[in-house]
């Protein structure tokens, strides 16, 4: 029954973190907790839940009762199915970390400490590093500055972040443009639900950028927990630090490779992998003999930092620097050698022989920054110009990638063209949008050392998706071990698509019991729309009309007469007008609760798969809060021009039925 995980949990968060099989158990076992009282309380939780698997095991009745004391002061509170199930992914959590299994092996350092592991405790010289970064980028806030500089000796830091604002300010710090600032609320004093609005635009617009933020939620922002907000922190900064690396921003890491195969290669890795790949570059110039493969226990004495500022800057050089028995001492003497290069010190020489991974990875990506001590060879740099640089396929490579690792798989992604070949993570997401669809007794989990069995996995992949009635004519497994990019992009387009069409179903569940169309999701926006007293509508989702933005405008407005401020919005004329509305507009979707991976471009480009990702958002949105959805239901005779018009334009970026090579397949993305 497909819309029974729709019935168990309404919240869509809730949904990606349980397969079907595990929401039926838990709900059996939570009815089975109630009964025995007839309610269920926060202070029964840790006796009555000794009968969970991880939980009960690895965790004592003690454990768990001192857990649940710290996060929540009330312990008379009543405990609905889903805060239950709230409760147990974190101390599931919890429990990993007891018992040394994060289950997110394959993460950066900096995603397991900040999502993952769910730690009470914080780093104080982690605080006072990202404490100081705060202070330095956004000093000059007009909102801000009232508060800053914070002190990192108190938690100044948490009290601050409550409103929302300065997480908001900080994603846009990390990556400019994210959040348009008028979207943000930004008096002096916030209402409840003002602040919440803030909350829910950081958490999305995080998850845009490449945070992840699968166990935090708007109320633990409210409530102060440290270790999730100074986690958030921590990666956004990392995005931050890390921008510059890749071939698109410095050109220059051409240098590290020798051909175009190990160009490519280069490019599929994560930005931590690229770091290191370049710090090795400068360690074997300096004479160093050993290779960094972590930033941790291989820089501890810190001999690593000292041949590498050697290189890059020979000119602040202490000659006894590598003559000190001492690791403190030597770490010491890097940080003034840093110092003089007019680099911040994103650590102590205490994080240095400690080996703090985050602190670490931010310095060596801070000194990248400064001065990276690569050539400029006109001969290396001009051969990337003659590399393919599709800008719609980047794109959307971008928001699937994002859509993606917002399920909080096991594993991390970076490149949907690298990271998905084995066909493991397909499966896993497969497993996510229609639960218990995946055959894992035949599935093989990675490291898969033999081709075939990724072409195995592939091609479950591949029969699943024809099974949910996918367009894959002439597509085998083997095209997306070979790393297909157009076919690729082709499934990924589909399987998003099905996504949003079955939540929406599951939403509609009990009055509509029917399969959810495109044409049900235009004829819902032109009905919304239309019934707010505009002119505004849209003939399909390729609507040129829809550049200017004002169409998306209506509708949100529509469906929250609050959220837009019509004194901020453009005529929408001009190129530079329509990305401002176009910015506008997914602020506002996302302030609203829509998890959306678009760009401004998609928009004012009018690229139909996102437009019709944006629509379907906000009608989920705006039924999933108990809207009246009878705007989409209509009889008269433009309903079936519509669905025509539909059916003539979104399928064909998903179907073509006579495909015989990968030109001809190529059209589906096109």
């Amino acid at each position: 029954m497909s819309g029974y995980v729709g019935i168990l949990v309404s919240d869509p968060w809730l949904q990606n973190q349980f397969t079907q099989v595990e929401l039926r158990s838990l709900k059996s076992h939570y009815m089975s907790m109630k009964r025995e009282n007839g309610r269920l309380n926060l202070g029964d939780l840790p006796s009555k839940m000794s009968r969970l698997k991880v939980v009960g095991e690895n965790l004592t009745e003690q454990e768990r009762a001192s857990f649940i004391q710290d996060l929540y002061q009330n312990q008379d509170d009543e405990v609905d199915y889903e805060f239950f199930l709230k409760i147990y992914l974190k101390l599931q959590a919890h429990a990993s970390v007891r018992t040394g299994s994060t289950g997110a092996k394959n993460s950066s350092a900096f995603l397991k400490a900040a999502t993952t592991t769910l730690l009470h405790t914080i780093s104080e010289s982690e605080k006072a590093s990202y404490v100081a970064h705060i202070n330095n980028y956004l000093s000059q806030d007009k909102f801000l500055k009232r508060y800053l500089p914070i002190d990192p000796s108190t938690n100044n830091l948490f009290e601050i972040a409550k409103d929302g604002v300065l997480l908001c300010k900080l994603i846009n710090v990390a990556v400019p443009g994210t959040i348009d600032d008028r979207a943000i609320n930004t008096k002096a004093v916030l209402n409840p639900w003002e602040r919440n609005e803030n909350h829910t635009l950081c958490l999305n617009s995080a998850k845009a950028i490449g945070c992840t933020v699968v166990n935090i939620g708007t109320q633990d922002f409210i409530e102060g927990r440290r270790h999730l907000v100074l986690g958030l922190i921590s990666q956004i900064i990392k995005i931050q630090l890390l921008a510059d690396l890749n071939l698109k921003k410095t050109p220059q890491l051409v240098e590290l490779v020798g051909d175009s195969k190990d160009v490519e290669e280069l490019m599929s890795l994560p930005p931590e992998k690229i770091l290191l790949r370049w710090m090795n570059f400068q360690l074997k110039k300096g004479g160093y003999n050993k290779t960094v493969t972590n930033f941790s226990s291989d820089i501890k004495d810190a001999e690593a930092y000292a041949y590498l500022l050697k290189v890059l800057a020979p000119e602040h050089s202490n000659p006894s620097i590598l003559t000190v028995k001492d690791a403190l001492e030597r770490a010491k003497l890097v940080l003034e050698h840093a110092d003089k290069m007019g680099c911040k010190r994103y650590l102590t020489a205490r994080d240095i022989v400690e080996g703090s991974p985050n602190l670490n990875l931010a310095f060596v990506a801070h000194i990248f920054q400064h001065r990276n001590g690569l050539s400029t060879q006109t001969k290396q740099i001009s051969f990337l110009e003659t590399m393919p640089d599709d800008a719609q396929i980047s794109r959307e490579e971008r928001a699937f990638r994002l859509w993606i690792n917002s399920m909080g798989l096991s594993t991390y992604i970076n490149n949907v063209f690298e990271d998905l070949r084995n066909g493991w993570i397909l499966l896993e997401t497969l497993d996510k949008v229609s639960p218990g669809i995946v055959n894992w007794k035949i599935a093989n989990k990675p490291p898969i050392k033999m081709p075939f069995r990724k072409v195995e996995n592939c091609n479950q992949v591949v029969k699943i998706g024809k099974q949910l009635k996918f367009s894959l004519v002439n597509i085998a497994g083997n095209d997306i071990v070979q790393g297909n990019k157009k076919l690729i992009l082709a499934y990924l387009w589909q399987l998003m698509r099905y996504n949003i069409l079955q939540l929406l179903k599951n939403l509609r569940f009990h009055s509509f019991g029917k399969e959810i169309t495109d044409a049900d999701i235009l004829q819902w926006a032109n009905g919304k729309v239309r019934s707010s007293g505009s002119q505004c509508r849209m003939d399909s989702f390729k609507d040129k009309s829809l550049s200017n933005g004002t169409f998306f405008l209506e509708l949100l407005s529509s469906v929250q007469p609050r959220v837009v401020n019509w004194s901020l919005v453009t005529k929408g004329i001009t190129e530079e007008e329509k990305k401002m509305n176009a910015t506008y507009i997914i602020s506002i979707a996302r302030k609203l609760g829509c998890s959306i991976f678009l760009l401004p471009e998609d928009i004012t480009e009018v690229n139909q798969k996102m437009i019709l990702t944006l629509t379907a958002s906000i009608m989920y949105w705006f039924l999933k809060q108990g809207g009246d959805d009878k705007a989409s239901v209509s009889s008269d005779s433009e309903n079936s021009s519509q669905s025509e018009a539909i059916s003539n334009s979104t399928t064909d970026d998903s179907a073509s039925e006579s495909s015989a090579d990968e030109n001809e397949a190529a059209a589906i993305c096109e």
